[in-house]
């Protein structure tokens, strides 16, 4: 499915750069190309960073078990025959990890049959893909099968940053939000600033992309990404693998940022040709232009 989405998202995409290349009088960063490219209505959309509410219409949802409940609840008020947009839920967080897999699987399986029966059900009833205890953990499961570059994906999961590997934003939200994009509304946020991290040089060693993240935690501290967008970029992100960028957005989290991004590169063509989304990556290298920040644009862009 997201090979579909991804299609009628980059059709769209050229004609609604062009209208805020205009508005905006400069070029685009790859974050704000995914924000106007979502946006429920570009032309009467307010765009004044940190303080105008987006209104933006997601091209995914997931949930992971524990706040689903709720979420799927709420949606069920909303008298809707199915979800407005593709979403999933992710069995993953009511296991708890104390006696080994196999043993922690079956009691969470036996502790929680009422909740997961609850979902499994709703999910086959509106059109909800459901993904069982043991399938995966819900953050990793988007990014493997999921996740595209360009796209907008909202989590009921702190993790969900982890997508900005493969190039989208990715972003965490309240069940309620969730909710109300699987009836077909629009997603409200606060526009966020934006952070623009260079990159040089290359990883050697010891060193890891979690090093990227955690040096970057202590300069700006767990307040300092708090609404706002960290957007990598520069020759030393081409250098790191896609589960490495997701590794950094993962923990973007930690700097209480909004949700942190990388530009789509060849790593990011070699992890989704790994994970047989082959066409995928075609169809993402076809249209890379929209994928990566304009040429011209220099950090900071307000």
């Amino acid at each position: 499915m997201s090979i579909d989405l991804a299609k009628n998202l980059y059709a769209k995409m050229p004609d609604v750069l062009a209208k805020a290349r205009k508005k905006f009088g400069r070029g685009l960063t790859l974050s704000e190309k995914v924000l106007v490219s979502h946006a429920d209505d570009f032309d009467t959309q307010t765009w004044e960073r940190g303080k105008a509410m987006l209104a933006l219409r997601p091209d995914r949802v997931a949930m992971q078990d524990a706040t689903a409940q709720m979420a799927i609840l709420q949606f069920m008020q909303a008298n809707k025959k199915q979800a407005a947009v593709p979403s999933t839920i992710h069995c993953d967080h009511l296991i708890r990890a104390e006696m080994g897999s196999e043993k922690d699987l079956l009691r969470a399986v036996d502790e929680n049959a009422e909740v997961y029966n609850f979902l499994a059900s709703a999910a086959k009833k509106y059109g909800i893909g459901f993904w069982k205890p043991g399938a995966g953990i819900i953050h990793q499961v988007v990014l493997e099968n999921y996740a595209f570059p360009g796209s907008l994906i909202i989590g009921t999961d702190s993790h969900t940053p982890n997508g900005g590997g493969l190039g989208g934003l990715a972003i965490g939200v309240g069940g309620a939000d969730a909710g109300e994009v699987m009836a077909g509304l629009p997603w409200e946020v606060l526009h966020p600033k934006l952070i623009g991290i260079r990159l040089t040089g290359k990883l050697s060693g010891w060193a890891s992309p979690k090093d990227v993240i955690l040096y970057l935690c202590g300069l700006l501290t767990v307040k300092g990404g708090t609404n706002k967008i960290v957007e990598y970029f520069g020759p030393g992100a081409e250098t790191i693998s896609a589960t490495g960028k997701g590794t950094i957005c993962n923990m973007g989290a930690e700097l209480g940022a909004t949700t942190s991004v990388f530009p789509f590169d060849q790593k990011m063509v070699a992890y989704l040709n790994i994970t047989d989304r082959a066409d995928l990556a075609n169809l993402a290298i076809a249209n890379k232009a929209l994928l990566v920040a304009d040429p011209e644009v220099a950090f900071p862009v307000q």
